[in-house]
């Protein structure tokens, strides 16, 4: 692990420890307060990028430094898991995705909602037609942030777009694919001495289709309503909170579900998170199988965001 700055590193950690399929080779990370906390094997950067054996590298330091610790990785051949958001350097970001290519290694980015069981119930009833027409996809995702986190992530121009709707609009991207217009709101509302962007809104236009994402920080059981929902011509597929059921209300019978209301409970999830992802990284190196996602993917989810947090026209 390189860095451990992020707010996914101990997560990050805990999952590889939790899989027999991982060996855990060390964390560097230049900061002695926030190496500490990890109670792991010390590493420097060198040891990591020229040891041949460490086939993995899980970038997990601040995101400011991330994208130029991704490029270190991916120079000295190693896979890796780039924790989101991936910077603010669309350019740059390209020119990791492609170095990566060219070493026929895979740069895989830390979304881990899209390992989510409900969310992947949604997409699918609406890839499949099963709710006609899909002409909405609506999230919110709030969280109380508390304010010496604001400030590190009033750094980004996105604020809380940047920070949690990035999640949503990967999802949309994976949805929808390119979007025709972007527009967004980022306001700051709360009464907090900073600038951090903390009620933003979103609004992604398609051919035949809206994407609506909410971000907010200052929302206190924020976590407890959280929605993602997808709604066509035959009814909608509502996800509130995420770790709950999915609610699927259909006008006509489609696919596995009947007409009117129902509760789906959502294949069970690992217990910790982050499993998922680092079990496909696992597919991906030892059995050469395809990422579910592409470079391409990747590539256009983080240009919507950046259009989205106004970081590019």
């Amino acid at each position: 692990m390189i860095g451990f700055g992020h707010a996914h590193a101990l997560g990050k950690l805990k999952a590889v420890r939790s899989l027999p399929q991982y060996e855990l080779a060390g964390v560097f990370e230049p900061d002695n307060s926030l190496s500490q906390k990890a109670n792991a094997r010390l590493l420097s950067l060198d040891q990591i990028l020229e040891d041949p054996a460490i086939e993995l590298v899980l970038v997990e330091g601040r995101i400011q430094d991330n994208l130029r610790y991704a490029r270190m990785a991916v120079e000295a051949g190693k896979f890796v898991h780039l924790d989101k958001a991936p910077g603010e350097d669309l350019e740059e970001f390209k020119s990791i995705l492609d170095g990566a290519r060219r070493r026929e290694r895979i740069v895989q980015i830390g979304y881990q909602w899209r390992y989510l069981s409900g969310m992947s119930q949604a997409i699918e009833a609406a890839r499949k037609g099963w709710l006609g027409d899909v002409h909405l996809l609506r999230a919110i995702v709030d969280k109380p942030i508390p304010a010496q986190e604001r400030r590190q992530l009033g750094l980004f121009r996105g604020g809380m777009m940047f920070e949690l709707g990035c999640h949503l609009i990967d999802r949309a991207v994976d949805l929808f694919g390119k979007p025709e217009t972007i527009t967004s709101i980022l306001r700051h509302d709360a009464s907090y001495a900073d600038k951090l962007a903390d009620n933003t809104i979103a609004i992604i236009e398609y051919d035949r289709a809206i994407a609506e994402i909410s971000v907010a920080a200052m929302h206190a059981h924020g976590d407890q309503y959280r929605t993602f929902e997808i709604v066509g011509t035959n009814g909608a597929a509502t996800l509130r909170p995420f770790s709950g059921k999915l609610n699927v209300h259909l006008k006509d019978a489609a696919g596995p579900y009947r007409a009117g209301h129902q509760i789906v409970e959502p294949p069970a999830q690992p217990q910790l998170p982050y499993v998922p992802d680092l079990l496909e990284m696992h597919r991906v190196i030892c059995d050469r199988v395809a990422p579910l996602y592409s470079a391409s993917h990747d590539l256009l989810t983080q240009e919507v965001l950046l259009r989205a947090c106004q970081v590019i026209g």
